[in-house]
């Protein structure tokens, strides 16, 4: 590797889902305040809102939120264009 080009701050990082818990450590080169010690090891910590553990995406937990029942609505608006398999 080339010297001086690379960052010095290359170091193990905890990053924590703040919305089920889940900590896991990955090299990174995040600035971070705060410290969170695992397994009697202190590692610099940083603090994220969603990760794989949460998100909808890879847990297969996706929710259809239907607000002020726009598909209903839409279904009543659109009911005569929209037709249904095997017709």
């Amino acid at each position: 590797m080339k010297k001086g080009i690379h960052p010095e701050n290359y170091r193990l990082v905890a990053f924590k889902d703040m919305s089920n818990g889940h900590t896991f450590i990955t090299k990174s080169t995040v600035n971070t305040k705060e410290d969170i010690e695992i397994d009697g090891t202190t590692y610099p910590l940083v603090k994220i809102e969603i990760s794989n553990t949460s998100h909808p995406y890879f847990t297969g937990k996706m929710k259809l939120v239907d607000s002020a029942g726009r598909i209903d609505k839409f279904k009543k608006r659109y009911s005569q264009h929209l037709t249904k398999p095997n017709e």
